[in-house]
């Protein structure tokens, strides 16, 4: 770079030395440059800059006299084209009644032989002029050229760019892809119509993206091309979440080891997409390796740089790259240049003497020395300027395939468009200082570079046209597929184009109808390191490896992956679950104890069956209410006793079924008032039968009266009552209600009976082992009195069956999940309720129905009485 500057300063000092002051006010040029140009007058000029010869011609330096200047050779058609689709272009702008009206543009174009000294001279030339006299040295006025179309070679562009962008000249080239021009600070005004090479890279990483190639294989040229292509396609497929398989450089010197080895790599790889960053020369001697191995079955993606290469077209590579994928800058169509391009005639005129080379070369005629012979017999002819351009067919007259002269074509629009946006600027509101606008007749170039950053518009080919805060035109490729053609050989056909939208950024559009595919199968292979996970699993990286290749574990309970690929699953919400697949949530299952489940029809059947035995024990004792044994330790407890198990064993029913507000509230309180209400019964029974044994004794006489049927009532009542008082305060404070508990089973929804306060429930199980526990103490002192009726001993063996049940209850419930819990409480209910109905009634109900003899007051009294 130093040195490209050095030779630029050097040549600018030296173009200006040439000029020498011949009065106060004015300048006279003291030589020209010897270069090849085309040149049309107008009001404003645009310069250009084009490789029309591929040659430089240097004299011979004798150091004795002032050395002639270089001239170029080997006339290029198809960059003449450009040059001629820049003038079609201004042509064009100056019919337009709506683009530039009362302004006609001008251009002067200079070939630059592909040599930066060549490029230079020219540029300096538009930048100072040619006029041989110049008066006007205030240098008001508009500059020689507003604006330069070129260079293509970036090597030029960044050499002219560091001398023109110090005076802000605009530069738009039409095919310098450097990445390096980007620089703003380095190249204040210049821009460019053709992407830069980071967006050809990022351009390609759409097609593997769009084809879902996420494992591939990189192959580039030892070259600054391919070098900085490879960093920068790794970088992008980083970010994309691709891998490179394998990384080779085609060697300089096409070694044939070094070759092998490429395609050894290429043929151990599970990659079957191979990226290539080459120039074709690079890339033959690979592929004739790959014809000698006959590797077919690997599909190719072509930078820029090949894609549109004719060298790869011959049928003997047919087989190995038809199929082959590859990006190239947008092909346009402009309508009427090929008219244009025919209309061309030669003038007689110094600066137009490219045109004049042009005709010579085209039609083999010279100008000046007509009719004399060139070296041997060969006569050559004289050219007339009447030779009819429609009979040739030279790369001149092929628009087929306009890919460079579209880019010139937009080029120069976008400095007409530039330069129309200027001119419909507003005083007063203008962008300048004190909201001035520039002025046509003094206009600087550094205003021109202000419109040019700003420029939008589209072409007729539909094309959009703008820039970005760096210079660089949205990025558009055509993306091309190699075909099979019926001559056997390669056809290149436009199936798709990738364009950077301001909004979306890069968008690809395929027709896949079009592709042509060199497998069996004659779809796009699949190039991946691990096949994508399916839903349900997701992704786990293998220690060592590149992230594209790995592992699918199946989700969690709980969790689900729905796409293909998922690097995490997704945790289902609070009242969804992972389904048998893990790819989608459903509603968990609500569990709750329910009369159709078969844990709820075993207790339904056996609270009903206690229910049943209740009411068969209260006929029984009713149809036998007069006998002795039930009228003993009074009949009224004993109905009263045999109600409330009847309300304990149906109060279980509340239990089942699916939790309301109401059956929750209502479970325990009347749970709690039924066994209160028992006990109470039994407590008292057991109070009674010890006041009836001790008033036997002359010493304790006066203590049955203190046990009549009134006191009992009052009793009971009153022991019952403490307990609605309870459930009262509980229930108007902290009433349960309906809960979906998730916490027990995390793939469940538990419909359970919140209790609402912990201390209201506590209290109303307290109270009832406390009356059961009196209950058993009173009991189990009774436990010495007569046998032939020695009821305290049943009370003692139920209250303890009683006791065990509920003990056991409190780790049984604690430990058991969802409707198992209540399952366990309603057992609970059952079993004590059972234990209380057989140990007290069943000894009675075997007197009554099977031994009636006993059932007499004298069997009965009969051991007292023997006693005494």
């Amino acid at each position: 770079m130093w040195v490209i500057l050095n030779i630029s300063i050097y040549l600018s000092f030296n173009f200006f030395m040439t000029a020498s002051v011949l009065g106060s006010k004015t300048c006279q040029l003291q030589g020209h440059f010897r270069l090849n140009e085309m040149y049309h007058d107008g009001d404003v000029i645009l310069g250009g800059l084009f490789e029309v010869d591929f040659l430089t011609v240097f004299p011979d330096l004798d150091f004795k006299k002032e050395p002639e200047s270089p001239y170029c050779e080997q006339f290029d058609m198809e960059s003449f084209q450009q040059a001629q689709t820049m003038a079609f272009a201004i042509d064009e702008i100056n019919k337009n009644p709506n683009l530039l009206p009362n302004i006609t543009l001008g251009y002067h174009l200079y070939d630059n032989c592909v040599m930066l000294g060549m490029a230079f001279r020219a540029a300096i030339s538009m930048a100072s002029g040619t006029e041989e006299f110049f008066y006007n040295i205030n240098c008001t006025g508009p500059p020689p050229v507003i604006g330069i179309v070129g260079d293509s070679s970036s090597t030029v562009s960044i050499a002219i760019s560091s001398i023109l962008g110090l005076f802000r000249v605009p530069i738009v080239s039409h095919y310098a892809t450097c990445s390096c021009l980007s620089d703003r600070k380095k190249y204040p005004s210049f821009f460019r119509t053709i992407p830069s090479d980071a967006f050809q890279v990022r351009a390609m990483v759409q097609i593997l993206k769009y084809f879902r190639w996420t494992w591939v294989g990189l192959i580039y040229s030892d070259d600054d091309y391919g070098v900085h292509a490879a960093q920068s396609f790794q970088q992008e497929m980083q970010l994309f979440g691709g891998c490179v398989a394998f990384s080779e450089i085609l060697p300089h010197d096409n070694n044939l080891e070094d070759i092998k080895h490429i395609t050894k790599m290429i043929e151990a790889s599970t990659a079957r997409v191979i990226v290539v960053f080459s120039t074709p020369s690079f890339l033959i001697p690979l592929i004739d390796e790959l014809v000698l191995q006959n590797m077919t079955d690997r599909q190719w993606i072509a930078s820029e740089a090949w894609a549109t290469s004719f060298v790869h077209h011959s049928p003997r590579l047919l087989p190995f790259l038809k199929g082959t994928l590859g990006i190239a800058i947008r092909r346009g169509e402009i309508e009427g240049l090929h008219e244009f391009l025919l209309r061309l005639q030669p003038r007689n005129d110094a600066r137009n003497n490219m045109i004049r080379i042009f005709w010579e070369i085209m039609f083999g005629c010279n100008f000046e020395t007509g009719g004399k012979k060139n070296g041997g017999d060969q006569v050559i002819n004289i050219c007339t300027g009447q030779e009819d351009l429609s009979a040739t067919n030279t790369p001149y007259t092929e628009v087929s395939e306009l890919r460079a002269s579209y880019n010139v074509y937009k080029a120069v629009y976008a400095l007409a468009h530039a330069l129309n946006d200027l001119m419909q600027c507003e005083e007063g509101r203008g962008p300048f200082s004190v909201n001035s606008c520039a002025d046509i007749t003094n206009l600087k170039p550094w205003q021109l570079v202000h419109y040019l950053q700003n420029v939008n518009f589209t072409t007729d080919f539909g094309d959009h046209v703008s820039f970005d805060k760096n210079g660089d035109a949205l990025a558009i490729y055509d993306v091309l597929n190699w075909q099979p053609s019926s001559d056997g050989s390669i056809r290149v056909q436009t199936v798709g184009v990738v364009n950077e939208e301001v909004a979306t950024g890069m968008v690809l559009t395929l027709d896949e109808d079009a592709l042509y595919w060199n497998f069996e199968s004659k779809k796009p292979p699949i190039s991946v390191c691990s096949e994508s996970c399916p839903p349900g699993t997701r992704l786990a990286t293998i220690k060592g490896l590149p992230v594209c290749c790995f592992d699918c574990l199946p989700c969690g309970d709980g969790e689900i992956s729905n796409i293909t690929g998922a690097v995490e699953c997704t945790v289902c919400p609070d009242e969804f679950w992972s389904n048998l697949y893990k790819d989608q949530c459903v509603p968990k299952e609500v569990e709750f104890l329910s009369y159709e489940d078969p844990l709820g029809i075993s207790l339904t059947t056996a609270s009903l069956l206690g229910t049943c035995f209740c009411v068969l024990v209260m006929f029984v004792f009713a149809v036998h209410r007069n006998t002795p044994i039930v009228r003993a330790n009074n009949s009224e407890l004993s109905f009263l006793l045999l109600l409330s198990l009847k309300m304990c064993f149906l109060c279980a029913l509340l239990f089942i079924g699916q939790p309301q507000l109401w059956t929750c509230q209502l479970r325990h309180a009347v749970f709690g008032i039924s066994f209160v209400l028992c006990i109470s019964s039994i407590l008292v029974k057991t109070m009674v039968v010890i006041a009836v044994f001790k008033s036997s004794r002359p010493e304790s006489k006066g203590a049955v009266k203190w046990f009549g049927a009134v006191q009992q009532r009052c009793t009971v009542l009153v022991l019952t009552a403490i307990q609605v008082v309870i459930c009262a305060v509980w229930l108007s404070t902290a009433s349960p209600a309906p809960h979906k508990n998730n916490q027990y089973i995390r793939s469940k929804i538990v419909y359970e009976c919140a209790i609402g306060s912990v201390a209201g429930f506590s209290m109303l199980l307290a109270y009832i082992g406390l009356l059961a526990a009196v209950s058993f103490l009173l009991a189990f002192l009774a436990r010495n009195l007569p046998d032939n009726f020695n009821e305290a001993k049943f009370i003692t063996f139920s209250m303890l069956i009683f006791c065990a049940v509920w003990i056991a209850f409190v780790p049984a419930y604690v430990s058991s999940p969802g409707k198992y819990a209540v399952a366990v409480e309603i057992f609970a209910i059952l079993a004590s309720s059972f234990g209380l109905l057989l140990a007290i009634f069943a000894p009675k109900c075997y007197i009554i129905l099977l031994h009636p003899e006993r059932n007499t007051k004298k069997a009965i009294m009969g051991k007292e009485a023997q006693n005494k």
